[in-house]
């Protein structure tokens, strides 16, 4: 089985990248699983019908999330139509409040079964419910083995490694999210696990992590409330490829970074 994900895509500018390269991938890596990492498609904050339906028609078969899952409302009737999105499976979901959508999805295709499971850290990020006793909830509930992809989506280096050993042997593979810099830690685990910290933006290289470097510069400096607006410049593709076998084991997982050509994206049109 060969899983291709992209991180955190970011407005227009990534998700242009991805349709212009997406069939180069497809034809040299042969992804039985296509995932991303989707809650700043639409222009930086969260998504929309209209993003979710260009990456479906694009060939996606999920979409993860993370912490600004809830920044665009239309991802609620998304969850309604059982949308192949998912949000963290640790938000807080009380019998009196039930939490919209799933923390969890199992594809089928190609003879190949592959949960993915989304999660999100605690440190510097919102005090949700501990990731580490969900995700073995989780495990717990899965009866049969299966190939199990799991969206870290997390901060802290220290608690996305904590993570990756956590689920050392235990799941295919521990991919990162949020951090929107890709690190150079690509590896399979001893026990079978593919891990990186982060996969890095899929969206406009020339950024503070997908916004106009000036504005984020000036808001530094000033301690301001400067208002910043999503990059343009240089759009580019962040992914992992990741190759699992019959015994639900990482092989190999190849780590890609690369700026794509040919894009023209409007200043007035980045959503």
């Amino acid at each position: 089985m060969v899983v291709l994900y992209f991180g955190d895509i970011f407005g227009k500018p990534g998700r242009r990248a991805i349709k212009q390269i997406l069939p180069d991938l497809k034809q040299k890596y042969q992804p039985d699983f296509i995932l991303g990492n989707a809650e700043n498609l639409a222009g930086g904050k969260g998504i929309n019908k209209r993003t979710y339906h260009e990456m479906m028609e694009m060939g996606f078969d999920l979409l993860t999330s993370g912490n600004h899952i809830w920044d665009n409302k239309e991802v609620l009737s998304l969850f309604e139509t059982n949308a192949k999105l998912i949000r963290p499976s640790n938000f807080p979901d009380s019998p009196r409040e039930r939490c919209p959508g799933k923390g969890r999805f199992l594809l089928e295709k190609n003879g190949f079964s592959l949960l993915v499971i989304n999660l999100m850290g605690r440190v510097f990020m919102d005090s949700i419910e501990c990731p580490f006793i969900e995700v073995d909830r989780v495990l717990a509930q899965q009866r049969s083995p299966v190939s199990i992809l799991v969206d870290m989506h997390a901060d802290a280096t220290s608690e996305k490694y904590a993570m990756g050993w956590h689920l050392n042997g235990r799941v295919s593979a521990v991919v990162g999210s949020h951090s929107h810099v890709q690190t150079a830690d690509d590896q399979i685990l001893p026990g079978g696990t593919a891990y990186i910290t982060d996969v890095g933006m899929t969206g406009a290289f020339h950024s503070v992590i997908g916004m106009k470097p000036e504005e984020v510069i000036r808001r530094f400096m000033t301690k301001r409330k400067v208002m910043v607006q999503q990059a343009k410049e240089n759009p580019g593709i962040s992914c992992v490829v990741i190759t699992i076998n019959d015994q639900h084991k990482a092989t190999a997982i190849e780590r890609i970074r690369q700026s794509v050509s040919g894009i023209d994206v409007e200043e007035g049109d980045l959503i």
